[in-house]
């Protein structure tokens, strides 16, 4: 990370949402991993769920998420493969107002040093609704750790330059 001492940390108020048919809040390792990064990092964790892949869920729950003006950013995980059941990137479609391609890009490149090519299963991406940044990551614990370790560690954390998502904050809804 290329940390600036000279800048003040700004911690920001984070939901997690975890994706599943088959996880609950015992199994739901993923999530977990999450929570820890996200605390450890010096950040609130706000609200954590789990939605089923039901893609009208997801969107209730962003939405709400959205809304809601304590919740700087909200982190996802699961539900961005190829099977009928994931459904993450089309609900993030749903309330997208911009798309952040680079962010999937770039998780699939960190992903390709871990898993090879089955990167290429991946449709991980980030969206900007309404001010608020909305990160959809994998399901898997090492790819929860690849998004988090390799772009939204940095990203999230108003020191890093030469720029970061946090400072961009004030001015995504504007006209």
């Amino acid at each position: 990370m290329a940390i600036d001492p000279e800048r003040t940390f700004k911690p920001i108020n984070i939901a997690l949402l975890t994706v599943s048919d088959t996880r609950g809040p015992d199994e739901d390792t993923s999530g977990d991993i999450l929570a820890e990064r996200i605390q450890n990092a010096g950040h609130k964790l706000i609200a954590r769920a789990i939605e089923k892949d039901d893609a009208g869920r997801i969107v209730i729950r962003l939405n709400n998420w959205i809304d809601d003006t304590g919740i700087d950013a909200i982190v996802s995980t699961g539900g961005t493969g190829l099977t009928g059941r994931d459904v993450t990137p089309e609900a993030l479609d749903k309330i997208k107002d911009k798309e952040i391609p680079g962010f999937g890009e770039l998780f699939r490149w960190l992903s390709y040093k871990t898993i090879g090519t089955s990167t290429v299963q991946s449709r991980a991406m980030a969206v900007v609704a309404r001010g608020t940044y909305v990160f959809a990551l994998p399901g898997s614990n090492g790819a929860v750790k690849d998004g988090w370790d390799g772009i939204l560690a940095e990203q999230l954390d108003s020191r890093n330059r030469p720029c970061n998502f946090v400072e961009l904050m004030p001015r995504l809804k504007e006209q």
